[in-house]
């Protein structure tokens, strides 16, 4: 399957993009693996024809709102997020009829049609930068609860107005689990994304993006992480720091919906060029505006 892939991606000038979270042997023959604000990039700079995205529907899309004319490919369409849908325009609009010198800062893990109604979008890795730099002293930080609280603690000066939404991956890793992998590791730094709630960011050594998460691992001096996100991760941990020891809380945090990405459906995708993302053009219209904005604050 490996070898067809590389054959048909030759033949149609097409790159795999995969999200950290997906399966080790989609990683393995990805173009350019990354986070959300890394492969965001990578989107909108690469000259392929076709992108394949292994990832869930929301990246999919942010890449066809920067690509219009490029071919973007889901190996899985159902593959979903479920915190992408946790606001609804109304309580957007609510937020902005109630508060003066508002922006809407839309977390890139949300729907096109949320991207669409917001001012600016931002990843876990720029997210208190674009926050720090707006002009607006209010923000409605949409759709992550706790990415946002993470954000109003580092950026005091603003006003945040926070939603009640969350990744179920992130808001499952318990302290208590934390603390359990403490006791069997006691030399370990907790490595936690600030997805998670606040219970283990303030027991954990370090907080960042998955991209920051890795970064730390290979810049430290120490030997052993407990790592507070998806286990997806630990194939690149492992790729990039073999000499190092990682653990998980248990149960293990696994996304079903990255999880939905495989070979045989990447080959499929690719051989038949199904799983085609499609929206609206108003609705890709309105929503390139908030992620180059992001492209362009994050630089």
């Amino acid at each position: 399957m490996k070898d067809q892939i590389e054959k048909l991606k030759k033949e149609k000038n097409a790159v795999i993009l995969a999200h950290y979270y997906v399966p080790d042997e989609i990683q393995e023959i990805a173009d350019y693996v990354g986070d959300s604000f890394f492969l965001a990039k990578i989107a909108k700079q690469c000259a392929a024809d076709i992108l394949v995205f292994c990832g869930v529907s929301f990246m999919g899309e942010s890449a066809k709102i920067l690509n219009p004319g490029k071919k973007v490919l889901m190996p899985d369409s159902t593959a979903d997020c479920p915190m992408a849908h946790m606001v609804t325009p109304e309580k957007i609009a609510d937020a902005r009829n109630k508060y003066d010198d508002l922006a809407v800062a839309c977390y890139v893990n949300s729907t096109a049609e949320l991207k669409a109604l917001s001012d600016v979008c931002v990843t876990s890795s720029n997210a208190v930068k674009i926050v720090k730099s707006l002009p607006n002293k209010n923000i409605f930080f949409i759709p992550d609860r706790n990415l946002g609280k993470y954000v109003a603690e580092q950026v005091p000066e603003k006003n945040i107005i926070l939603n009640d939404g969350g990744c179920p991956i992130h808001v499952g890793i318990t302290a208590k689990q934390v603390e359990e992998e403490k006791k069997f590791h006691p030399h370990a730094l907790v490595l936690s994304h600030p997805e998670c709630a606040d219970s283990v960011l303030n027991i954990s050594d370090f907080i960042g993006s998955t991209s920051e998460i890795i970064d730390f691992v290979k810049t430290s001096d120490r030997r052993e992480f407990i790592i507070c996100t998806e286990e997806g991760v630990s194939f690149e941990l492992n790729t990039s720091a073999p000499e190092k020891i990682f653990y998980f809380p248990t149960p293990l945090p696994v996304c079903p919906g990255m999880k939905l990405n495989t070979l045989k459906r990447v080959l499929d995708c690719l051989k038949n060029e199904s799983g085609a993302v499609e929206m609206r053009d108003e609705v890709r219209e309105k929503a390139l505006a908030p992620l180059e904005k992001m492209l362009e604050l994050a630089k």
